[in-house]
């Protein structure tokens, strides 16, 4: 079978084509692979605890591969090399939204703005300079102003929308571990424990599972262990999760130590709130599930039954008027 000339052309670009698709599919399944390794490891392995210390716990842990590294440090040193850069990065007020989020880098700030910059003008220059390159560019001058506007309002507020993702999302899942975390504290408690042995004792429990709230409690012990005042720690505590629950129960124990009344059974009533809480959003995803299926109703399943019952009635009813008509 021989190849014609003119289709030679299409068969390269299509090889080359499917090469670099694979040779990309590869790349990224190693990638998650030794990710998803190293979140197992991370999760698996436990130091002992004698080779722990203060600073290695206070240390931020690096999360990523190499690549992401590279590529944060990379928005970083944009961020830090920009004219206003001194300027645009007020860790003051941002250094409250990156903890909300998780996110405890020493250059965050620089990471962000880096980003934001990076992203508002690099897509539309790449744009503009393809246009500017080809000739037989399809989109006119003006569209091509409002198609550049567009690109850059887009990627100077993804890092902004990118952030309150992993805020919601962050909160979503402290929600979903603190009633355990609080039952757990709540024996603890009962058990004869302090308070503060307590919270860093649940820390320790919920660390397989809930990782990000062991983390918080960890920080708060850590707070507490360099001398800051237990009002104070919890309060960061809530600031961080900014949860309603959390900032309650902070509320809670404060009145608790200030007045001198039980912890125990603060606690205890307070668990007891929460449980029924946990039970009633339950109650509540549930009732809304009969409103959320009539859109799919309508739109999918309806069809197919009615294809499914009246189809054979029409095609009955067709014939039998087709034949009435070839017979008259």
């Amino acid at each position: 079978m021989k190849i014609l000339p003119e289709y030679l052309p299409i068969i390269v670009s299509a090889i080359v084509f499917l090469c670099f698709i694979l040779a990309t599919t590869g790349i990224v399944m190693y990638v998650r692979a030794g990710t998803r390794k190293q979140k197992l490891l991370g999760k698996i392995k436990r130091e002992p605890r004698t080779t722990v210390t203060p600073d290695a716990e206070t240390k931020p842990r690096q999360t990523g591969g190499w690549i992401q590294n590279r590529v944060l440090n990379f928005f970083g040193a944009v961020g830090q090399r920009t004219p206003a850069g001194d300027a645009l990065i007020d860790y003051t007020k941002l250094r409250p939204v990156f903890l909300k989020a998780g996110v405890r880098r020493e250059n965050a700030p620089s990471i962000y703005w880096g980003a934001k910059l990076f992203l508002a003008f690099v897509p539309a220059l790449i744009l503009f300079l393809y246009r500017v390159i080809l000739p037989g560019f399809p989109l006119s001058t003006a569209q091509m102003v409002v198609l550049l506007t567009i690109m850059a309002i887009l990627g100077y507020y993804f890092p902004d929308l990118w952030l309150r993702f992993k805020i919601a999302r962050r909160k979503e899942v402290i929600l979903k571990a603190f009633p355990d975390a609080l039952d757990l504290l709540v024996v603890c408690v009962e058990a004869g424990m302090g308070l503060d042995s307590a919270i860093n004792r649940v820390a320790k429990e919920i660390k397989l599972n809930y990782t990000v709230l062991s983390d918080e409690l960890t920080l708060y012990n850590l707070e507490l262990r360099a001398g800051k005042l237990r009002k104070d720690a919890l309060k960061n505590l809530a600031m961080r999760t900014d949860l309603d629950e959390v900032n309650n129960l902070v509320t809670l124990l404060i009145q608790t130590d200030k007045f001198g009344t039980s912890v125990a059974q603060a606690l205890t009533v307070y668990s007891d709130t929460m449980r029924t809480q946990r039970y009633q959003r339950a109650e509540e995803m549930a009732a809304k599930i009969p409103v959320k299926l009539i859109f799919p109703l309508i739109l999918f399943i309806f069809p197919s039954l009615f294809v499914a019952i009246l189809g054979p009635a029409v095609i009955n009813i067709y014939k039998v008027i087709i034949k009435g008509n070839a017979i008259g």
